[in-house]
């Protein structure tokens, strides 16, 4: 299907390039700040995990990317362009270049699974009307769930609900999707299956993925590139098989909680 293109080609950044830029942020989550002066680049074509213990502030940097939530110090680049000094306007086409997969996959419960697929592309004029079915039809074959287009949620399981939840995010066509702890309360069949279809979303050509997550295994298996968040801050960026040498005490107790001190 011939999606209608969200953004100018001059939004469209190469593989290897920075995508996603945090520079010196600070970012507040009720009265704290839960995110201190980090800096952080992405670049296209990456798979970049973000890891840490729960509560950190690691969903609170997914909102800054999605631009809602505004740095108090520093700036978020994405596709080269300041969030903070966005319009509204411009900041909706900038989003068209992103998915937001939620931690609970965050389905309407009124619509059915092909309304909730299709539901970006009627919603923003995406794609032609005779075109969206197809488009709805081809990312549900792609997430393992042909034929479950007219279900509703609730006759989903949880891991089912997580693979529609990917496949309206794969609809519109993005080049970066953000995914809030993808793997969290999901037995081991399921865990396993939606790792699998990160994998898959990975080797398309151009995808970007932020994966926030507490879970080593997974993030060692999934990333290009780790980041582990420690109050507020980056304490350790670098490929998998460098976190497991990391000395940094910090880091350790987190591999090895049995390692740590009490």
């Amino acid at each position: 299907m011939d999606l209608k293109a969200p953004l100018p080609h001059s939004h469209k950044v190469a593989v290897g390039e920075p995508v996603i830029e945090l520079k010196r942020v600070t970012l507040r989550y009720a009265s704290d700040d839960v995110v201190k002066e980090a800096d952080l680049m992405i670049r296209s074509g990456e798979t970049k995990v973000i890891l840490g213990p729960s509560g950190v502030g690691k969903s609170t940097i997914l909102k800054g990317i999605l631009g809602l939530l505004k740095p108090k110090t520093g700036e978020i680049f994405v596709a080269g362009q300041p969030l903070s000094q966005l319009s509204e306007k411009e900041l909706r086409k900038i989003r068209l270049l992103m998915s937001m997969v939620f931690q609970n996959g965050a389905l309407f419960d009124s619509m059915t699974v092909g309304e909730n697929v299709s539901f970006r592309l009627r919603e923003l004029n995406l794609a032609k009307p005779e075109d969206i079915q197809n488009r709805v039809a081809e990312v549900l074959r792609f997430v393992g769930l042909a034929g479950a287009t007219k279900l509703r949620p609730a006759q989903l399981s949880g891991g089912m609900r997580k693979r529609v939840a990917i496949a309206r995010g794969l609809a519109p066509d993005p080049q970066i999707f953000l995914f809030d702890e993808p793997t969290v309360g999901l037995d081991p069949v399921n865990y396993y299956n939606i790792e699998q279809l990160i994998l898959k979303l990975k080797a398309r050509p151009a995808t970007t993925i932020v994966v926030v997550t507490h879970d080593v295994q997974s993030a060692m298996r999934l990333a290009d590139s780790i980041v582990m968040l420690y109050d507020g801050k980056f304490i350790f960026e670098g490929p998998p098989e460098k976190l497991k040498l990391c000395a940094d005490p910090r880091v350790r107790a987190f591999l090895d909680p049995a390692s740590a001190q009490l």
